[in-house]
């Protein structure tokens, strides 16, 4: 039987670890893995269609926070939790200002620490928020916005996981995917997810590509911190990404001034 083609087989995968949506993986080894997370971008996007859908739906039956805060649990669920977690452990070994193994140790603890918890608190909080408000805007609008913001936080982990990004354990998702993504795929991601953040804020063209770019800045400054810390990336790493680079765009789509 043939080999699956590598870009059918990196769709595969990154379906699989971006969603719980009901894909089989198939050919799994470090080229698919590039493909995959090249491609995180593109399931980002997806997955922000259906969630617009969830808080326009929702919020025209009730309030808008509570909309928001429905997308944002329907969210967590449409991703195992796996993203929050990653922030929890993240932020919890960072916190311990322990380096390497020590620091990797407090990451694969199952209990979450005060520092992840005040994390996952205010991700939640301002995520919610944001789309309140998100909500009230025209649906093209709370269309790009949202599309734009969960777009940007996989091109979070496809920056992550860039050439010359090493892994901080030798297995794990980690090792599977640093350094498998060449600056050609990421420089046409990240050009894709500016784009789509254009129509994100009415009169304002500027902002959404603004607040992509900012968060992903910020993204590249964290990264660069774990991996002194940690000595490379790791599953959790990657999680984190995607939650601070949401969470991230999510605030700059909704400032005034």
């Amino acid at each position: 039987m043939p080999a699956e083609p590598r870009l059918l087989a990196g769709a595969r995968l990154a379906v699989t670890t971006f969603t719980t949506l009901p894909v089989r993986a198939g050919r799994i080894d470090r080229p698919v893995a590039g493909t995959a997370m090249a491609l995180a971008p593109v399931v980002g996007a997806l997955l922000g269609a259906l969630l617009t859908g969830v808080l326009l739906l929702t919020g025209a039956l009730a309030p808008p926070l509570v909309a928001a805060g429905v997308t944002v649990g329907v969210a967590a669920l449409l991703t195992r939790g796996l993203h929050l977690d990653g922030l929890a452990d993240t932020v919890d070994a960072l916190g311990s200002y322990r380096r390497g193994a020590a620091a990797l140790e407090i990451m694969k603890k199952p209990d979450v620490g005060p520092f992840g918890v005040v994390a996952l608190v205010v991700v939640l909080l301002v995520q919610a928020a944001a789309l309140a408000d998100l909500a009230g805007r025209s649906w093209p609008a709370c269309l790009a916005a949202v599309v734009a913001a969960t777009a940007a936080g996989r091109l979070g982990v496809t920056v992550a996981c860039r050439r010359g990004v090493p892994a901080a354990r030798p297995d794990g998702l980690g090792a599977l995917v640093a350094g498998t993504v060449g600056p050609v795929a990421l420089a046409v991601g990240a050009v894709a997810v500016v784009l789509l953040a254009v129509p994100a804020v009415p009169g304002r063209p500027w902002q959404g590509p603004l607040a992509v770019v900012t968060a992903v800045a910020v993204a590249l400054g964290l990264l660069n911190h774990v991996v002194r810390r940690l000595g490379g990336i790791t599953g959790d790493v990657l999680g984190a990404t995607v939650e601070v680079v949401t969470t991230l765009v999510y605030l700059g789509l909704v400032l005034s001034g």
